[in-house]
């Protein structure tokens, strides 16, 4: 029960920026190019890097390599597992999770 907590809070701390909270919106909508992300935030490379690689590492975006341009998109999967997750974590109950 520990990992459930560990990798909520991983998600959580992933999208607690402003910035890569805007991101994951603006994914919602369409897959961007890395270039079409740079040209919305006015930020450096290394700093979009950054940032997607916080994303990716939670698991809440994926990319992909095309020719020179790295493309990212949603993990519908794991994003609907987080809000299902955070759903059972705010549903009223008695008692707290087991081994929590």
């Amino acid at each position: 029960m520990k990992e459930f907590y560990s990798i909520t809070t991983k998600c959580l701390k992933a999208i607690a920026d402003p910035k890569r909270l805007r991101i994951i919106d603006m994914l919602s909508i369409h897959e961007r190019c890395a270039s079409d992300i740079l040209e919305e935030f006015q930020v450096t490379q290394p700093t979009l890097s950054h940032d997607m690689k916080i994303l990716s590492e939670a698991g809440l975006v994926n990319s992909r390599k095309i020719g020179k341009k790295v493309s990212y998109t949603l993990n519908h999967e794991n994003l609907n597992h987080l809000l299902t997750q955070l759903g059972s974590v705010f549903q009223p109950k008695s008692g707290i999770r087991e081994n929590a």
